[in-house]
């Protein structure tokens, strides 16, 4: 793969591993699942690479077959504000799709990143023919709508505990990356990425959440063991508790 070519020109047709791995596929009848996958193209993407940027029309809905990817938005003042990673069966940009509007926010890929796409009319024609398709763009939205406001909570945090397991939590959300299941494979310096927090702070932020058994360090990446307790934050309180004196 060479980065001096476009996301486009790279294209290719899904195998059948990866249209498997696609969560709305199978929710299609079958005469809906034979157009999307005609239709569906697969492009990989470079570390660093944006997949979409602002102001950029919207030709395709995404998804993530493998990598991972960062949503974030900049400021006219020059700061940047990150809403959310997008690990491996995440699709993102239905509202975008929906509304035919320009890109609101960027994507950018963390890592060597296997995205797929399907265009737009396949989309809309996805929209006015499958009932279950449209479940599953009522329920993205609906998630994705509660993301973006935790996102602008998590934005205004001071707390790096916090911020880590927030961001966290979100990383694991059940409907918007069914695919993650109860493992993320991602490395601290990505997370770091991710929240906005240098790599050691992270480490630190981890080491805690840890300690309170709301996730457990693997090897490339990590294990949620509570994710009650990433969301809610329990362990911060615990932390901060008064010592007593004689």
């Amino acid at each position: 793969m060479s980065s001096s070519t476009s996301l486009y020109q790279r294209r290719r047709n899904a195998t059948p591993e990866e249209i498997e791995a696609i969560p709305w596929i199978h929710l299609l009848q079958p005469h809906e699942r034979e157009r999307a996958v005609a239709a569906i193209l697969v492009t990989e993407a470079c570390a660093g690479e944006y997949v979409s940027a602002i102001g950029k029309p919207a030709s395709y809905w995404f998804g993530l077959i493998d990598g991972l990817l960062k949503m974030s938005a900049d400021h006219a003042d020059g700061s940047s504000m990150t809403f959310t990673g997008v690990p491996p069966g995440g699709w993102f940009g239905e509202g975008t799709c929906i509304k035919r509007e320009t890109y609101r926010y960027n994507i950018q890929a963390l890592r060597k990143s296997v995205i797929a796409g399907v265009p737009l009319e396949t989309f809309q024609w996805l929209l006015d023919h499958s009932l279950g398709f449209n479940r599953f763009i009522m329920n993205q939205l609906n998630e994705r709508l509660g993301q973006f406001i935790a996102a602008r909570e998590i934005d205004r945090m001071s707390n790096p505990d916090v911020r880590v397991a927030r961001s966290l939590s979100a990383l694991f959300n059940p409907v918007l990356y069914p695919a993650v299941g109860s493992v993320l494979r991602i490395t601290q310096q990505e997370l770091a990425y991710l929240v906005g927090l240098s790599r050691q702070r992270v480490n630190e932020a981890l080491a805690t959440l840890e300690a309170h058994g709301a996730i457990q360090v693997e090897y490339g990446g990590l294990r949620v063991m509570d994710l009650h307790e990433l969301r809610e934050g329990h362990f911060i309180s615990a932390r901060r508790q008064p010592t007593q004196t004689a």
